[in-house]
């Protein structure tokens, strides 16, 4: 970005006998820190970060969601669902058809936006670390917009229209009409439900293995493509810590053993762990251990009382259950930081704009379970954002 240099300060005489002028302060030009730095400096090095910034989504959401520029998908509902048929001598074979069952999913669109409201004579008076500190502050805000958000599709159920009319859906519900395709040879009830509910006041091992049940029945998490994890936060994570094989929680035989990752505090122990163990870390993302076939994966951005089941083929896997919509121009897309109305200075009233939609494409790739004794799902009143 070139520079242009400060102009003198303008004086303006009025009519009559009075010679003088007068400066205002909206005619006094800041270009520097108060430790001196050049101001159009920040904003250069800002855009640098920026970036590298919309580069690398948290690890979180990425691995939860797919990057698409797509409005909608139109998704089949029967896997597997053409077969051959013995050959006649002179009859004609079955044709194949391009996805005639198909459910239309959506991905809404929606604007944000951020201002850091620096006045000149902040900017005059300020150190370059205050400066930056705006600019950190903001991507912070745009890590959580971002997470939250995605987080919030795949916890809460309730479904909204796009400016398509479209509708974007959550997981399965079992109250929308929506019956699960078959898989397998198996058929799936109109009343699945994806978002199921304890019945205890506590965790136990009977609610992991529904909600493993409830995402492999379906196909997903069961091949090379991808892995099943349990996101939840460090509070379920300990629960789920003390399950082992045969002993029983709420009533419920554990029918696994919790396996601590190679990021464990060490310990000593008589017995033999067979097969492999969870990594310390994957895709950027703590493992705490694991549980039959799934990772356990902690983290404070989960609300506590609730696990997810998810299905991930790793960081921005188009086999992910949520998208994360985009727009289809390049110059849109990630977070921009938009220079204030002072083009030459651009760090006065500058802002930081995001646009992005989501929506749950395979709604069977992933399950929550809300920890509590009885009533139905609701989905956490947790502050995303």
């Amino acid at each position: 970005m070139s520079t242009i240099p400060p102009a003198p300060a303008q004086f303006f005489a009025f009519g009559g006998d009075n010679a003088r002028g007068y400066s205002t302060h909206g005619d006094v030009l800041v270009n520097k820190t108060a430790d001196g730095v050049d101001l159009n400096v920040i904003w250069n090095e800002a855009n640098q970060v920026m970036s590298a910034w919309n580069r690398k989504r948290t690890a979180l959401a990425a691995l939860i969601s797919y990057p698409t520029i797509a409005v909608g998908d139109a998704i089949p509902q029967t896997i597997g669902g053409d077969h051959f048929e013995e050959a006649s001598e002179y009859g004609e074979p079955q044709g194949i058809a391009t996805a005639p069952d198909a459910l239309i999913v959506g991905y809404n669109w929606r604007d944000w936006d951020l201002a850091t409201r620096a006045t000149w004579k902040f900017l005059r008076s300020a150190t370059a670390e205050q400066v930056y500190d705006l600019v950190n502050r903001a991507m912070e805000s745009d890590n959580r917009l971002i997470t939250g958000t995605l987080l919030r599709r795949l916890f809460d159920p309730a479904p909204v229209l796009n400016e398509m009319g479209q509708t974007c859906y959550g997981l399965y519900t079992g109250t929308d009409g929506i019956t699960p395709p078959s898989f397998a040879g198996q058929d799936f009830p109109a009343s699945t439900s994806h978002y199921l509910v304890s019945g205890n006041t506590a965790l136990d091992p009977g609610d992991l293995t529904d909600a493993i049940n409830q995402v492999t029945s379906k196909g997903f998490g069961i091949d090379g493509a991808s892995r099943l994890i349990v996101l939840c936060n460090p509070k379920e994570a300990e629960i789920i810590s003390t399950f082992r094989a045969g002993q029983v929680t709420n009533s419920v035989e554990s029918k696994y053993d919790f396996i601590p990752s190679n990021s464990s505090i060490p310990y000593l122990t008589s017995e033999t762990v067979v097969g492999q163990i969870a990594p310390a870390e994957w895709s950027g993302l703590e493992v705490s251990g694991s549980y039959g076939p799934a990772w356990i994966v902690p983290s404070y951005f989960l609300p506590q009382g609730y696990i997810a089941v998810v299905a991930t083929g790793g960081a921005n896997s188009g086999v992910n259950p949520v998208a994360f919509r985009q727009h289809a121009n390049s110059a849109y897309r990630g977070l921009r930081m938009i220079p204030g109305k002072d083009q030459r200075y651009p760090l006065q009233d500058s802002f930081f704009q995001r646009s992005f939609g989501t929506g749950v494409r395979y709604r069977g790739a992933a399950c929550i379970v809300q920890v509590k004794a009885s009533g139905a799902y609701e989905a956490p009143t947790w502050n995303w954002k």
